[in-house]
């Protein structure tokens, strides 16, 4: 896992700033405190920097960036690569490819992404297990290729302007080399309160863009030459059931977490009291022996419902893992908000969970954790799976009637006390198609809410700029994956899971260098869950994951009601200094306001893109 970044000069007379670019890969310090490098062509038309957290290929033959001269063609030049990821069937590839004549000086899967290249082009990626964002420069045609993974577990942003593209690992590391305007996009910050991150390919600067998850780019002496997509979430929705059952996903899942465990350092796991991530330590149990587990705690959380430590030392108990639990209190978060709002790179109402348990990690010494993220995602495990299409197909015809869902939401909100929360006098007016309903149960904010925290004139240009409707939501679910169940797993996948949960995941983990490997997120598998969503049914959603160990997870983990990954966010806001920040915002003063809306708007203050009152 590391950061990367590269500049290329493709309009002469342009070259390289080498500063610019050690600027850009230094600010990524905490992604790679293994290693630093840079490569700059002998025409200073383009450079690529690192920074490396060895995992794979530890030591000098892992050292990015990295080239090798082609080895099987009659061609003088090289391919330069700097990359970051991890590619978990890189020992299959390289025994392929050196069938095929293929010679290596390393062990690390970097110098297989360039023999590939090397192969089959920009085809690559249809070979690759793992997840990963990459340049690569091929010297020879003059041509830079930039992919990223099929679910965008790696980020990978970039800028394009004035004859020169720029990317990297963090778009607030773009920003630090000084080249690039900070200037707000006001779509995106109307996504972020809408739905609590940025949907891609936004960021929350006008200048910079993230690839999209599952495609790649490719630029010459010109700029763009073609983007493609090679991965697509809802067309795997859309395929015919295997005929494998619930013996072939168990089967699935096992060697997903043994593609996952695939590294030079050890591999331990982050653990809660649910299936997802107790299925994944006893998964690798099996796999691997004895594990390493890290718990967080909660003083607020002690002895109740919510508290995840006593459940979570039966299940590594049960499966002889190496157990840390660490307990945060209230006032270590509000010592810690500056350190963790610094590390966040795109604002998010999440990730500070993440962050604490990866610091917990690091400090108990691992370089690599599992997570169960996903988990809910591909086994349908939230409850939008099931209220979504229910309020759907109740309310849709009365929804449709124009003009009804507006004046609901009108007579509702001076009938209701003000201390209810909106989205009740919103349901009508959000019911008309599965995919507002969708929003409606996720969103942070209301569309209609935004003039009450950005003004009215620059909330109107700001959702007209996101067409939220148009070009965020209905996209996710097309083309049409055939059932609302399956649309709905193609929303949480594609928007919640993408654009919250795996960004958040990346710059909470890497802030304390700690790589986190997500198996129930694996394209293979997916494959073979995905068609389930056709014919899910609440009471199995999860057991193909419950039952996938030999050694069954205890029933008290399997029966537990569903918590999620919390923190104490209300307590720790309502006393910490920064609640005079939303005092005199209206939308935010009154006492019922959920948590989340209190920190989006801390957290767009910290950041700049909104001014704190």
């Amino acid at each position: 896992m590391c950061g990367i970044v590269g500049i290329f000069a493709y309009e002469s007379p342009h070259t390289v700033d080498p500063l610019e670019l050690r600027r850009v890969r230094d600010y990524m310090a905490s992604r790679g405190p293994d290693g630093a490098g840079t490569w700059l062509s002998e025409d200073g038309a383009i450079g690529f920097g690192h920074r490396r957290l060895a995992i794979i290929g530890p030591g000098s033959q892992g050292a990015q960036p990295m080239a090798i001269d082609y080895c099987r063609r009659s061609r003088e030049d090289q391919l330069v690569i700097t990359f970051n990821g991890e590619i978990y069937n890189h020992r299959e590839l390289r025994h392929s490819l050196e069938t095929k004549g293929h010679h290596f000086r390393s062990t690390c899967d970097t110098e297989v992404l360039l023999h590939l290249y090397e192969e089959y082009r920009d085809d690559l990626v249809n070979h690759l297990r793992g997840m990963y964002a990459f340049g690569i420069w091929d010297a020879q045609d003059r041509r830079l290729l930039l992919a990223r993974d099929p679910f965008g577990i790696k980020p990978l942003y970039y800028a394009d302007a004035g004859g020169t593209l720029r990317f990297a690992s963090q778009a607030r590391a773009l920003l630090s080399g000084g080249k690039l305007s900070a200037a707000v996009d006001e779509g995106a910050l109307a996504g972020f309160f809408v739905l609590g991150s940025i949907p891609e390919p936004r960021t929350a600067w006008m200048s910079i863009r993230s690839v999209p998850a599952g495609s790649t780019m490719a630029l010459g002496p010109r700029g763009v030459i073609s983007r493609q997509v090679f991965f697509s979430l809802v067309n795997e929705l859309r395929r015919p059931d295997s005929d494998g059952g619930d013996s072939a996903l168990a089967e699935g899942l096992a060697d997903s977490v043994r593609a996952h465990l695939v590294a030079d350092v050890e591999v331990g796991a982050f653990l809660s009291a649910g299936v997802d991530s107790g299925a994944i330590l006893a998964l690798a149990s099996e796999e691997a022996g004895t594990v390493a587990a890290v718990t967080l705690g909660f003083d607020e959380f002690r002895g109740g419902a919510a508290d995840e430590t006593l459940l979570a030392a039966v299940v590594a108990k049960q499966y002889g893992a190496k157990h840390t639990i660490e307990v945060i209190s209230g006032a270590e978060c509000e010592a810690s908000l500056p350190n963790f709002l610094a590390s966040m790179d795109q604002p998010s109402v999440d990730g500070l969970n993440t962050w604490f348990v990866s610091r917990a990690a690091h400090e108990a010494g691992l370089k690599v954790a599992l997570s169960g993220l996903g988990g809910d995602e591909l086994f349908g495990g939230y409850s939008t799976f099931e209220s979504v299409p229910r309020l759907h197909r109740r309310l849709r015809r009365l929804a449709s009637v124009p003009k009804l869902g507006t004046a609901a939401r009108a007579a509702l909100r001076a009938a209701l006390p003000s201390s209810t929360n909106p989205k009740v006098a919103s349901v009508l007016e959000y019911s008309a198609s599965l995919e507002m309903v969708w929003l409606l149960r996720r969103s942070v904010f209301l569309p209609w809410e935004l003039g009450s925290l950005l003004g009215a004139d620059r909330a109107v240009a700001a959702l007209e700029e996101l067409r939220l409707e148009d070009s965020v939501l209905r996209p996710s679910t097309r083309p049409d994956p055939g059932t609302d169940v399956a649309r709905v797993a193609a929303m949480e996948c594609g928007l919640y899971m993408r654009n919250q949960l795996l960004r958040d995941a990346d710059w909470a983990s890497m802030a304390h260098s700690l790589e986190v490997r997500v198996p129930l997120v694996d394209a293979p598998l997916y494959r073979l869950a995905a068609p389930r969503f056709r014919t899910w049914t609440p009471k199995a959603a999860k057991s193909p994951l419950a039952r996938a160990p030999q050694s069954p997870l205890p029933e008290e983990v399997v029966a537990r009601k569903k918590t999620g990954f919390g923190l104490p966010m209300h307590a720790w806001l309502m006393n910490s200094k920064r609640a005079s920040q939303w005092r005199g915002v209206p939308m935010l003063a009154h006492g019922s306001c959920p948590w989340s809306r209190r920190w989006a708007y801390v957290v767009a203050s910290e950041l700049d893109l909104v001014e704190s009152r």
